[in-house]
């Protein structure tokens, strides 16, 4: 096979897999769409999640670790829970605490899920409401975050909506997604 081939090859594969292998995500109306931003109108979710004393990226591997281990079956059940994305996380920030999330299938109640064998993972009901946010491809680093966390927060400042939380981000594909495939969120609270 001619080498333009195989890479035109594995670009495709690549590209199919992020759509074949689509999993859920949480549901939201968009409310409006200005630009690169957009307002959205999330419902409540289930989440599992857990608090991280560390810097961002090491904050960020930890707690993926400590929620996979919980889905993967480390719960009093030992059941496993279907993966969704994204994986939320603290924006970069100077306090080193970060808390690391993942939203539980829809199909799953509160009551019906099982506690996790880790005490450092909690069950909660995530209500975002109303948000601003900002989508950008790549790796989701501490500097493009910080990046983006900015213009997001330009936007909310010329635009007047007043933030009801910290910032976040949102990481919706598997680690092995090349980077011009990957898709990340900015989400901030709004009034």
């Amino acid at each position: 096979m001619p080498r333009s081939l195989f890479i035109t090859t594995v670009i495709i594969l690549l590209f199919l897999q992020n759509s074949i292998m689509a999993i859920e995500t949480p549901n939201f109306k968009l409310i409006k769409k200005e630009g690169e931003f957009e307002i959205r109108e999330y419902e409540p979710m289930i989440i599992a999640m857990t608090k991280v004393k560390s810097g961002y990226r090491e904050a960020s591997s930890t707690g993926f670790r400590r929620i996979a281990n919980y889905i993967f079956g480390g719960n009093q059940k030992q059941m496993e829970i279907k993966m969704t994305a994204p994986v939320i996380t603290d924006v970069p920030n100077v306090k080193g605490m970060y808390d690391i999330l993942f939203v539980m299938p829809s199909q799953h109640k509160f009551d019906d899920l099982p506690i996790p064998d880790d005490d450092n993972v909690e069950l909660k009901v995530k209500e975002l409401g109303k948000t601003a946010v900002i989508q950008f491809g790549g790796w989701a680093t501490e500097s493009r975050a910080t990046h983006y966390k900015e213009k997001l927060e330009q936007f909310i400042e010329t635009s007047g909506y007043e933030i009801n939380s910290d910032y976040m981000v949102a990481q919706y594909n598997s680690p092995w997604a090349l980077p011009p495939f990957r898709r990340n969120e900015i989400i901030i609270m709004i009034k």
